[in-house]
């Protein structure tokens, strides 16, 4: 089992001022791991999937993000397939190339799409979040977990409300278990 990032929300909520507005009211004391429970276990999806999304590390953030809008939805048109793509790329093989790739993708693609905002969640996980032709501006610390924060919510209001629980609370357990550092069991 590993270390969890942030031990209490306080912790999470100092290294991200701005998270706060993203996660709500939450008792600063409270243990993160707890309050992440507490969040899914009341069926609390924006709050839980806020917290999730800035608890875990970029690259982590993003894997989960892109294995969680997979559970969500059985097909992805063609710009959206190929934005999951480009950001599970990055994920595995997280340089500069795949990074930029991701970024690319999710600036040319639909803002109004879950995927597209994976993509530049994978994007904003670093180095400059502008084309190569202009001067470079480095991405905020915050910027990754807002973007996968904004793809998972995309996606929860396109759940069918029957799925809807099911699919969140398999989410949840997912982010929960990679926030502990427990090894995921193979598919």
């Amino acid at each position: 089992m590993g270390q969890v990032r942030f031990g209490t929300v306080q912790d999470l909520l100092q290294a991200y001022p701005m998270a706060r507005y993203d996660i709500g009211k939450a008792d600063a004391d409270k243990p993160s791991l707890d309050f992440l429970q507490e969040a899914a276990d009341a069926r609390n999806w924006h709050q839980a999937v806020s917290f999730c999304a800035y608890l875990l590390p970029r690259r982590v953030a993003v894997a989960w993000g892109c294995r969680s809008l997979r559970r969500m939805f059985d097909h992805f048109d063609a710009n959206d397939s190929r934005s999951l793509d480009f950001a599970e790329t990055w994920v595995h093989q997280s340089d500069e190339p795949s990074r930029n790739k991701a970024l690319a993708v999710g600036n040319a693609n639909d803002p109004e799409q879950p995927a597209t905002w994976i993509a530049l969640a994978a994007g904003w996980s670093g180095g400059s979040v502008v084309p190569a032709e202009f001067a470079p501006v480095e991405a905020k610390p915050d910027q990754a977990a807002r973007a996968v924060r904004t793809s998972l919510l995309i996606g929860l209001c396109r759940l069918n409300r029957d799925s809807r629980d099911r699919i969140m609370t398999a989410c949840l357990k997912d982010g929960i278990q990679l926030a502990r550092g427990e090894p995921r069991p193979p598919r």
